[in-house]
């Protein structure tokens, strides 16, 4: 029986480590790994996505992306043909977006994000060992947040708010957490729903991933 490629795409500034702990059966399945690459100035995300998905070796691949990685993949899906489409802790369509998200977009809000912060987060994780709560996301940050460089940064922060897809793809499986705390599950129309999973589930909830994502690849 030929295998089902499969694709996952990580979620803004990540790197593929986050899909460490999900494993698929290999006799059914063969999973790739699609990476962050460095925009260039300005550059409309249906560009981007065309330059990821020269990536994609497979004919009617199954591509499953994570946050704006889920955004990411709807593009690709576009470019190429998808046997399917799953994204996890993402939108499915702008509306979506909580308020805070919208009035950003209005305002323009995200020019003035510290990304330049986010380059720096092995110098936050030293300051701020007396908190173990603060630590512990500080590692999980830099472990799996790799890609920080800030024109990447900026362009994705921009790219994300000012994602402008009104109508969601029906096709798409959307997999979402409860207690999602960046897309709340309270915006999100239609999904599959992960009781108690925040944004970073990939990492903390994998456990329910690879007990259901074979039957929702191949269902």
């Amino acid at each position: 029986m030929e295998k089902i490629p499969v694709y996952f795409m990580p979620g803004l500034a990540a790197s593929p480590k986050i899909f460490e702990n999900i494993k698929l059966p290999e006799d059914r399945f063969e999973m790739y790994f699609l990476e962050w690459i460095l925009p260039e100035p300005h550059e409309p995300l249906e560009s981007y996505a065309k330059r990821v998905a020269a990536n994609i070796k497979h004919e009617n691949p199954v591509l499953v992306g994570v946050s704006f990685g889920g955004i990411l993949v709807q593009e690709i899906s576009r470019i190429i043909e998808a046997r399917k489409v799953i994204i996890i802790s993402s939108v499915r369509s702008s509306l979506e977006f909580p308020r805070r998200m919208r009035f950003a977009k209005m305002t323009k809000a995200y020019r003035m994000f510290p990304t330049s912060l986010m380059e720096k987060v092995d110098w936050l994780a030293r300051v701020s060992f007396g908190n173990n709560m603060i630590t512990r996301k500080l590692n999980l940050y830099e472990k799996y947040m790799s890609f920080r460089d800030k024109k990447y940064l900026d362009w994705a922060f921009e790219t994300v708010i000012t994602w402008n897809r009104a109508e969601a793809d029906e096709k798409v499986v959307h997999i979402h957490g409860t207690a999602d705390e960046v897309f709340p599950a309270k915006y999100i129309k239609s999904y599959i729903p992960v009781k108690g999973g925040t944004h970073i589930m990939i990492v903390n909830k994998y456990k329910w991933l690879n007990e259901n994502l074979p039957a929702l690849i191949e269902g």
